[in-house]
C-alpha cells in the first residue's frame, strides 16, 4: 500500500512534474488531431478517386475498343460474380473542347467518358457531384428548366460558402435568352437533325432550321473546373452554364483515324472537388458517343465499349477479384487494375507524408520521456536518506523499484488522459477554431478556393487514439525504469552513511 500511497505524493508535490504531464499531453493531443485530419483527408480523396473509377477498371487496350460488351460481363459475372454488385461499360477517350467567350474561341483538352445513364450510378458515386437535384436522384442528359444549385450542395452549412449567383439562370432560361439574343439560326442538314436523339418534332421539322430555343443537341455533363474561376469577392463565377452549347473534337474509330466533331449541351456540371477530375471530365450519352465515332457494327448492330467499370460488395480483397480476371482474360486485349492501381502513386504519397508526420510528431512524447528521465534520477539523488529509511523498516527493492515505476505509470496516465480529451476537442470545434483564427489574423486558416472543401474533413478512429495514447504511457513506464533500478539497488546501510 505504501508504494501507492508515496507515488501519489510525489504526484502532487512535485510540480516540476507538471512539464512532463504537459509534453505528454500536447503530444498526445497533436497526433490526434493530426491523424484526424489527414485521415480524412485522405478518406475524401479516396471516395471522390473511388467515385470516378469504381473498384475494377476493365479496359480494352484498343481506343476501339471490343464488341459485345453484354458477352464481357456475363464472362466476368461466371468468374466473379459473388462479389460483384454492379457492371457498366462505358467510352474513354481523350478529346478536345471547345467553347466561345465574349467571341474567343477557348479549347481545352479533356477526358471524354461515354457512360449509360442507367447503369453508372450502380458503379460510381457520380451522381452525388451532381449540381442539379434531379440528376442527383437519377441522371439523364436532359436541360433541366431551372433549379440548378445556387449554394454549393456539398458545403453543408458552411459560412465560408458563397453563392453562386450565375447558376440561377442556368438551365432553359439561360438558352432561350441567348436564342434570342446572340445566338444565330444553324441550319441543319437532314441527316444530322435526324440523328439528334434530342429532336423534338412538336418543335421543329425535318430540314428546318435547329432552334436553340427549343431544342438541344446531346447532353453532356461537364467538370466545373472548365468553366469557372474566382471573382474579386470569392466568389465562383462561369464561363460557360448548363445550357450553353459547346464543341467536342475526339477521334473516330477504326483505321485511318480522323478526327471528328460534334456540338453537344452542356446540361450539369460536375463537381468532385478533385481539381485534376474537375478540370479534365466531360460525360456524354454512352449510345451517341459510339453513334458518332462509329462504334456501332453496322451488319449486326452491336456496340463497342472499351472500358467496362465494376462496383464489388463492401470488405471483398480488391486484388484477389481483380487476379481472378486477369487470369480469365487474355493480357494482350485487356488491362484490368483497382482503383488503388490507377492511382498508386498519389495514394503511397499520402500514406508516407501521414507516416512522416506521425514519427516526427511522436518525438515530441519522447522528449517527455527523457524529461520524465531527468526528473527521476534528481527525485532519487533527492530522496536517497528516504529511500534508505524505507529499506531499512523492510521495504523490499521491488517495492522501491514499483514506487517509480507507478510514479510514471501515473504521469503518462494523466498527459495521455488529458490530451485525448483536448485532442478530441480540438477536432470536434476544429472549424470554428479554423474560422475564428482566420477572423483574429486577417488570413483564411482553411481557404476552399485552395483545398476546395468547405469544411476540413476529420476522421477519428479508435485504433489510432488508443495506439497514441499506449505508446505514451509506454514511454513514460520506460522513461522511468533506470531511475527505478537506481533507486531499488542502494543499500540502507550506505543511503544513511552521512546522515
Amino acid at each position: 500500500m505504501y508504494k501507492y500511497l508515496l507515488g501519489w505524493r510525489y504526484l502532487r508535490t512535485r510540480y516540476i512534474a507538471l512539464a512532463s504531464i504537459i509534453s505528454v499531453m500536447l503530444g498526445v493531443a497533436t497526433m490526434i488531431v493530426v491523424n484526424a485530419v489527414m485521415t480524412g483527408f485522405t478518406r475524401e480523396m479516396q471516395d471522390r478517386i473511388h467515385g470516378i473509377l469504381s473498384d475494377i477498371v476493365f479496359e480494352a487496350r484498343s481506343l476501339d475498343g471490343r464488341p459485345n460488351a453484354k458477352a464481357r460481363m456475363a464472362e466476368i459475372n461466371e468468374i466473379a460474380g459473388e462479389y460483384i454488385v454492379g457492371m457498366t461499360p462505358t467510352v474513354h477517350l481523350p478529346a478536345m473542347l471547345g467553347f466561345t467567350v465574349n467571341g474567343q474561341y477557348i479549347p481545352k483538352q479533356v477526358n471524354l467518358i461515354g457512360i449509360d445513364e442507367k447503369t453508372y450510378a450502380s458503379v460510381s458515386n457520380f451522381g452525388k457531384y451532381l449540381q442539379h437535384p434531379e440528376n442527383r436522384e437519377k441522371l439523364n442528359f436532359k436541360l433541366k428548366e431551372s433549379g440548378y444549385d445556387v449554394i454549393d450542395s456539398q458545403a453543408s452549412g458552411s459560412s465560408q460558402v458563397k453563392p453562386r449567383l450565375q447558376m440561377k439562370n442556368a438551365g432553359w432560361k439561360w438558352r432561350r435568352h441567348n436564342a434570342r439574343n446572340a445566338w444565330p439560326k444553324l441550319v441543319v442538314p437532314e441527316d444530322q437533325l435526324k440523328a439528334n436523339p434530342f429532336y423534338n418534332p412538336e418543335t421543329a421539322e425535318v430540314g428546318s432550321d435547329f432552334d436553340p430555343a427549343t431544342e438541344q443537341h446531346p447532353g453532356c455533363v461537364a467538370g466545373i473546373g472548365l468553366f469557372d474561376y474566382l471573382g474579386e469577392d470569392g466568389s465562383k463565377l462561369f464561363l460557360t452554364l448548363p445550357g450553353d452549347d459547346v464543341d467536342l473534337t475526339y477521334p473516330s474509330s477504326g483505321r485511318p483515324v480522323r478526327m471528328l466533331s460534334a456540338k453537344f449541351t452542356v446540361t450539369d456540371f460536375y463537381e468532385s472537388k478533385m481539381r485534376e477530375y474537375d478540370t479534365g471530365f466531360v460525360f456524354v450519352p454512352l449510345r451517341t458517343l459510339q453513334e458518332l465515332r462509329g462504334m456501332i457494327d453496322p451488319t449486326t448492330g452491336e456496340a463497342y465499349f472499351n472500358t467496362i467499370r465494376i462496383r464489388l460488395k463492401p470488405e471483398v480483397d480488391l486484388e484477389m477479384v481483380r487476379d481472378k480476371l486477369r487470369a480469365a482474360f487474355p493480357p494482350h486485349l485487356y488491362v484490368i487494375n483497382t482503383w488503388r492501381d490507377k492511382q498508386g502513386a498519389l495514394l503511397a504519397a499520402v500514406q508516407m507524408e501521414t507516416a512522416v508526420l506521425n514519427v516526427l510528431l511522436f518525438l515530441i512524447i519522447a522528449v517527455a520521456g527523457f524529461g520524465i528521465l531527468a526528473i527521476f534520477f534528481m527525485i532519487v539523488v533527492e530522496k536517497t536518506r528516504d529511500i534508505g529509511v524505507l529499506k531499512s523498516l523492510g521495504a523490499s527493492s521491488r517495492g522501491v523499484m514499483a514506487i517509480f515505476l507507478g510514479y510514471g505509470l501515473s504521469l503518462g496516465l494523466m498527459g495521455a488522459g488529458v490530451g485525448v480529451i483536448i485532442g478530441l476537442l480540438f477536432v470536434r470545434y476544429i472549424d470554428q477554431l479554423a474560422d475564428g483564427l482566420g477572423r483574429l489574423t486577417g488570413q483564411p486558416v482553411f481557404d476552399p478556393s485552395i483545398y476546395f472543401f468547405h469544411s476540413i474533413p476529420t476522421v477519428v478512429e479508435a485504433v489510432t487514439v488508443v495506439s497514441i495514447v499506449l505508446g505514451a504511457i509506454l514511454i513514460a513506464i520506460l522513461a522511468s525504469i533506470l531511475p527505478a533500478r537506481r533507486a531499488a539497488r542502494l543499500h540502507p546501510v550506505e543511503a544513511l552513511r552521512y546522515e
